[in-house]
């Protein structure tokens, strides 16, 4: 994103592929990884998880090459305003906050996901997430 412009796919490709790849090679290594984007598209979310083969179908693959659980923070526009106008130094404007949630195609099966209200305190939505990691909830084998 320059000067507060949002990207388009085509910027946005070849990041979610090298995203990926990093996320391929940590798998490879037997290592789990957390990865935080803003995937808000079906298509993105596909991409991380089959790489640049994803680019071409956006049919699920019969099995993916990353097992990857997205964490969909959902929450009104304003609350996620308020804490957009609080951060400082941020690379996201908060007057991009319309765009994103216009751009948002929320997860649906099959994806592998969670939602999480980001209307509770900050100390349950980290345990939210944690126990759905350390108890494999909705992960693909």
């Amino acid at each position: 994103m320059a000067g507060g412009t949002p990207l388009n796919d085509e910027d946005r490709i070849p990041w979610l592929c090298t995203l990926h790849n990093i996320l391929r090679r940590e798998d490879s290594s037997r290592q789990d990884a957390i990865l935080a984007c803003s995937a808000l598209k079906k298509m993105y979310r596909h991409i991380l998880v089959n790489g640049a083969s994803a680019i071409e179908t956006e049919q699920p693959e019969e099995k993916p090459s990353l097992k990857i659980l997205f964490v969909h923070l959902d929450g009104p526009i304003d609350i996620i305003a308020s804490r957009l106008e609080k951060r400082r130094g941020h690379f996201m404007p908060p007057k991009l906050l319309k765009s994103q949630f216009d751009t948002l195609e929320p997860p649906s099966a099959p994806e592998n996901f969670i939602t999480v209200s980001l209307e509770k305190p900050l100390p349950e939505i980290v345990l939210e997430i944690e126990s759905a990691i350390l108890q494999g909830e909705a992960l693909v084998e």
